[in-house]
């Protein structure tokens, strides 16, 4: 290896003398030269400033999907602290207790891990549990809105009923003015559901949002659901109504599960009016 380096060095001497030469005529311009020397020094900061930066954006680029769950996280905490979150307890009589609110409902965030929209019967797997606190019959949204319902759990992972699935209906309605009908999805497109049973005489326009109605303890009342793109008459006094979903169900990834702190009473109770 020795002779290699040696046989190098005497095949490429001249070249080796002149950079030897160059850089040491460079060092002298510059240690001479306050002008040169800025101009080197300028350069250099560049030069690395610029891997600093890109280094930089590549470390934050591997916190992402941490800085992410901070936000989800952060998100579902802002959800619970909402006055929708929280039924009051006021009454017109007197006051029941110290507190006005109780709380209603509580989000726990979770990440989609599996998904389908290409089917009649569509599900979503979530990577949160009974461990987590999740139950059947869990409401599920998503920054844009309603997503569906959750139909079955294990420990670690919960399965969910999405609205792009023709065995899950839920009550909606017009923001605008609270006509309520059901919801429905009838196999076709991803985007669309529709909004049946209202009646003729109400008065739609193209682009009228769609909440979910409240009238069932899954979802509170006032979540989106998406927005009106066509309607017509069929058949008797009622519209069937295009329903374009505010949510892309193609893009998925975070939701929160959304727990109905009095399920149970309201349950017990209409079933006690039921049998009745």
């Amino acid at each position: 290896m020795r002779n290699n380096l040696l046989r190098f060095i005497l095949r490429h001497h001249f070249f080796i003398v002149f950079v030897i030469i160059e850089s040491f005529s460079i060092y002298l311009l510059v240690q001479k030269n306050d002008f040169q020397k800025s101009r080197v020094m300028n350069f250099t900061r560049s030069i690395s400033g610029y891997f600093f930066q890109r280094a930089h954006q590549a470390k934050e680029y591997t916190r992402l999907y941490e800085i992410n769950q901070e936000l989800i996280e952060e998100n579902a905490k802002l959800r619970n602290q909402l006055q929708s979150s929280w039924a009051s307890r006021k009454s017109n009589f007197h006051l029941v207790s110290d507190s006005l609110y109780d709380e209603a409902y509580y989000y726990t965030p979770a990440r989609v891990i599996n998904n389908s929209t290409n089917k009649q019967y569509n599900f979503i797997t979530l990577n949160k549990g009974s461990i987590q606190g999740i139950e059947p019959d869990m409401g599920v949204i998503a920054p844009n809105g309603v997503i569906g319902v959750v139909k079955a759990v294990s420990p670690h992972y919960a399965t969910v009923i999405s609205l792009l699935n023709r065995n899950l209906k839920i009550s909606a309605k017009f923001k605008k003015n609270n006509y309520y009908g059901s919801l429905e999805w009838e196999g076709k497109d991803y985007q669309t559901v529709n909004l049946n049973q209202i009646p003729h005489h109400v008065k739609i326009n193209i682009g009228d949002t769609i909440v979910t109605s409240g009238f069932s303890s899954i979802f509170p009342a006032g979540i989106i659901i998406g927005f009106v793109s066509d309607y017509k008459i069929k058949g008797g006094n009622f519209y069937t109504i295009k329903v374009e979903l505010a949510n892309d169900f193609k893009n998925l990834s975070y939701v929160h599960v959304v727990k109905n702190l009095m399920r149970d009473e309201q349950q017990k109770l209409e079933e006690r009016a039921g049998n009745d």
